[in-house]
């Protein structure tokens, strides 16, 4: 049995889809390492790709290349936005080919290797890419530039999705955006030809040409340009009139807040109600930069990032402060907390949803289950004096003072483990030692994904929802 005694390690199994290998995956946030077995020889040793380097991730899929069995690696040694090389299998940590060599304007997030092509997954100007390489059947290298995939949409998210077979000959893929129901699509590589599979239904009257979804960009204090992502209902927005307006954020784990679509959401876009999402530092938008400078010791810059795409949206008239709502939710919720602290006049409120609001405490603590995990995303404030006063500055719980605050709606599970219920149960009664005017919702047969059963996460939603447009003035009924 393999065990793993660093605490800070997931561990995982499986095989490579061609069948060669088993394969022993390993993964702090921050640092990997895979070891592999040939099948056929299941009784024999693991070896290591590459050895563990502190800060150091990678992944491997095997590919064969004439009939050399070779290993694409991703990683980001030297390459902080990750490249593609490819070693023989038989000796990883040979000569390196680079196949696809560090770009600072691309994020490379993965690849996956069939028998006859490779499908390349990326990001580039804050969207989701994908391409598709054709494996060399001479021995030689991959002489071809990657074919994109182009869609026809502004804004959009798409990915692959449950391809199992070494040698199928098409990719099956999904496709999103605000304004696009869930899609699923059959590639055919040597057809160069999408095929829609399935479209999630959208009951009633839905018609996406009656919304409008687009791009802007806000300017952090630092200079940093950060994107923001809207979509309304284009007869009920007027531009120049600011309409009433649900901004939310969400900056950690290098979590990417794509353009998705929301049946729930329809029913804000359909009262007037402007939707658009904060691409804040923390996440994974721009590439590993920007998730560098929204962790640790530069969180701040999550919270003056949201801000200012606040502000942005006031200044060109998108919306007014009187009817403008921030959401987020886990780490998103401490971002909510941080911005109530730091911004309270921007917003008439905020719905925070089992909110990370107190997390110095949290992070203090080294018997709950998460917390040497997140060290290496929040910092050691247990063993590093400047990590906990910066924490300290920051924690939402630490630094509710007497102000007006706008009206908040913090919403928890009693058998959440991730984030305690206590935390926003602490913070709500703190700001109303201020006179904030803070609502606690707790649902007690619910964890940190809320409740459980499908009618029931309507209703949930539908809750959460009621409670935003009444914050923002919005008419109850629409149309």
């Amino acid at each position: 049995v393999f065990h793993e005694p660093d605490e800070r390690y997931w561990v995982g199994v499986g095989a490579t889809r061609s069948r060669k290998y088993l394969v022993i995956e390993l993964g702090s946030n921050i640092t990997s390492e895979t070891r592999l077995l040939e099948a056929g020889d299941p009784t024999g040793e693991f070896a290591v790709v590459w050895p563990r380097e502190d800060g150091v991730e990678y992944d491997v899929e095997h590919v064969v290349v004439g009939t050399q069995d070779r290993l694409l690696i991703v990683h980001n040694r030297d390459a902080v936005n990750f490249e593609l090389v490819s070693v023989a299998a038989s000796d990883p940590l040979g000569e390196r080919r680079v196949i696809l060599a560090h770009n600072p304007e691309v994020r490379l997030e993965g690849v996956e290797a069939f028998r006859d092509f490779v499908a390349i997954e990326y990001r580039r100007e804050g969207l989701t890419r994908l391409a598709v390489a054709m494996v060399p059947r001479n021995g030689g290298r991959y002489e071809d530039t990657p074919h994109e995939l182009h869609f026809n949409e502004e804004l959009f998210a798409v990915g692959l999705a449950g391809n199992p077979e070494w040698g199928q000959k098409t990719i099956r893929l999904g496709y999103t955006s605000f304004v696009t129901p869930s899609t699923v699509y059959d590639y055919v590589v040597e057809e160069d030809e999408l095929r829609m599979l399935k479209q999630q239904p959208v009951l009633g009257r839905f018609d996406p040409a009656l919304y409008t979804q687009r791009r802007e960009w806000a300017t952090a204090p630092d200079g940093t340009r950060v994107p923001i992502s809207l979509v309304y209902r284009t007869d009920l927005v007027t531009p120049g009139e600011p309409a009433p307006t649900l901004l939310y954020g969400y900056g950690s784990y290098e979590a990417s807040m794509d353009p998705s679509f929301g049946i729930a959401r329809l029913s804000l876009l359909d009262r007037g109600i402007v939707f658009a999402i904060a691409h804040v530092r923390g996440g994974g938008e721009l590439g590993r930069l920007w998730y560098e400078n929204g962790k640790k010791l530069h969180k701040r810059n999550t919270f003056t990032d949201f801000i200012a795409c606040a502000k942005h949206l006031i200044d060109r008239d998108v919306t007014a402060s009187d009817r403008l709502v921030a959401e987020g939710g886990s780490a998103g919720g401490l971002l909510m907390g941080a911005v109530a602290n730091l911004a309270p006049q921007l917003f008439s409120g905020i719905l925070a949803e089992v909110p990370f609001v107190d997390p110095l405490t949290s992070i203090l603590d080294p018997s709950l289950p998460l917390t040497v995990i997140e060290w290496d995303e929040w910092g050691d404030p247990l063993h590093d004096e400047e990590v906990y006063f910066y924490m300290k500055g920051y924690s939402p719980l630490e630094n509710v003072h007497d102000t007006h605050y706008p009206r908040i709606l913090a919403v928890t599970s009693i058998n959440d483990t991730r984030v305690l219920y206590v935390e926003p149960a602490k913070w709500v009664a703190k700001l109303r030692e201020v006179g904030a005017d803070a609502l606690l919702k707790t649902e007690m047969a619910a964890g940190h994904g809320g409740v459980s059963g499908r009618y029931s996460a309507w209703r949930e939603r539908a809750f959460n929802y009621a409670w935003v447009i009444d914050a923002l003035g919005a008419h109850p009924s629409g149309e």
